[in-house]
């Protein structure tokens, strides 16, 4: 009793200094150690899965639609076209961040994930695989509703999970690179099982879309009904709600939380938080890093190894094969910061770390001009592994001390660098093919 009654106190104290009327029904005396963790860890995966399984599964049908469409280059057109509508949404998003529904902006997300990515599937249906100009900008087209998508779930999620523990935005990082994971391993087995048959790689294809939109659905689901009505997802939105956070109210109301706002509609932050400016100069060095991360990647990866690889002795396997190889350890490495003493913590060494990756460029150069598909296979394997690795230790590192409407925004800038640097590397990856004669 006489602690209920002294977080009554403490309550009308908080709202008196701040002059805001608000009050968040039984959830301010929530346990101290809220239940349902594991179960929103597994869920963070889940979504992180969802956010980009659609467009991985767009990249990992690469050899199909290569045989659609010779000519195009859609290993990179397709990153190209998906990338300026991904930057563009997010810095739309990210200005204005401090003011968006967060629960409405990501599920506007997956519902496009999951209409683009049934529509991939009916255009395929619909042209009996067929290729030509028409089906090439339909699928255009709909690579550019992946890249909104993205920009509207990741920068949400990241945001929404930076107000939380960092075992979750762990295992949303860890979703997302599992995606890839998934779709290289369900390649290879629909390689396998329909390879000999007549129009194998469609009907893999076909496969391969179908299960993505079924993800999708999935998240929709998982975000709208269960995740918002976990103990200690509850917990920690009511905390960020009283720190200043308007972002978190649309899901506290799906969660049977009533607020009340001011007059004006709106929580009045009870200290005066730093500006987007602000945080990114504080921020600066990790905003480079994970720009430089992607813009590593992204110069080779999937059109370098697609296109500038030659051929092997896996002859059709090689690209599925270096695909899988970087999506899988990509995954493992999302999970090496776990043990603590294995996770880069150091600003400068992050910083070092990412400026020599771009060692890998000269590394994939001479390995493809001089190397044998061993060597190949394994510099893959460590683009992968670094790209997981760094991109984990950047991007939880990052929030530590700041309150969160803080962290929110800082999320959001961080995927905008991310997303920038996937758009220059999709940019620069173009250099690997001039003057080959193949435009």
């Amino acid at each position: 009793m006489l602690q209920k009654f002294g977080s009554c106190i403490n309550r009308h104290k908080l709202n008196s200094h701040s002059g805001t009327v608000m009050e968040v029904i039984d959830e301010i005396r929530a346990p101290r150690k809220p239940e349902g963790k594991y179960k929103a860890m597994a869920i963070c995966f889940i979504l992180g899965l969802g956010s980009l399984v659609s467009w991985n599964s767009m990249l990992t049908i690469g050899d199909y639609y290569y045989k659609l469409f010779p000519k195009y280059h859609p290993a990179r057109v397709l990153t190209l076209v998906y990338e300026p509508f991904a930057i563009g949404t997010m810095i739309i998003l990210a200005y204005y961040e401090s003011r968006i529904n967060t629960r409405m902006r990501n599920l506007t997300g997956f519902i496009l994930f999951f209409v683009s990515t049934f529509f991939v599937l009916v255009l395929d249906l619909a042209t009996s695989g067929k290729g030509g100009v028409g089906p090439y900008i339909g699928i255009c087209f709909l690579a550019a509703c992946f890249g909104i998508a993205d920009a509207q779930v990741e920068g949400g999620m990241v945001g929404d999970l930076y107000l939380m523990c960092p075992e979750f935005i762990q295992s949303y990082l860890a979703g997302l690179a599992a995606s890839g994971a998934l779709i290289s391993v369900l390649r290879m087995l629909t390689k396998v099982a329909f390879e000999k048959s007549h129009d194998g790689l469609r009907k893999g294809a076909i496969l391969f879309l179908a299960i993505s939109t079924f993800i999708e659905f999935v998240c929709i689901f998982l975000y709208a009904i269960c995740f918002a009505k976990l103990p200690i997802v509850k917990y920690y939105r009511s905390k960020a709600a009283l720190e200043g956070s308007k972002t978190v109210s649309a899901d506290l109301a799906a969660a049977g939380i009533q607020t009340k706002t001011n007059d004006q509609g709106g929580y009045h932050e009870q200290q005066e938080r730093l500006s987007n400016k602000q945080l990114f100069n504080e921020n600066l060095d990790y905003a480079v890093d994970i720009f430089l991360i992607y813009v590593a990647t992204l110069s080779i990866f999937p059109g370098f190894l697609y296109e500038n690889t030659g051929t092997h002795q896996l002859g059709t396997w090689y690209p599925v094969v270096l695909i899988a190889m970087y999506n899988v350890m990509d995954l493992m490495a999302r999970y090496i910061p776990l043990v603590q003493w294995l996770k880069l913590e150091s600003r400068k060494g992050l910083l070092t770390a990412t400026l020599a990756r771009f060692l890998l460029v000269p590394a994939f150069y001479f390995t493809a001009k001089y190397g044998d598909q061993g060597w190949m296979i394994l510099l893959t394997s460590f683009l992968g592994l670094t790209n997981g690795y760094l991109t984990v230790c950047v991007l939880t590192v990052a929030p530590r001390g700041y309150k969160g409407p803080e962290q929110n925004a800082l999320g959001n800038l961080l995927v905008l660098c991310l997303l920038s640097g996937i758009f220059t590397g999709a940019v620069l990856d173009w250099l690997w093919i001039i003057g080959k004669g193949t435009f």
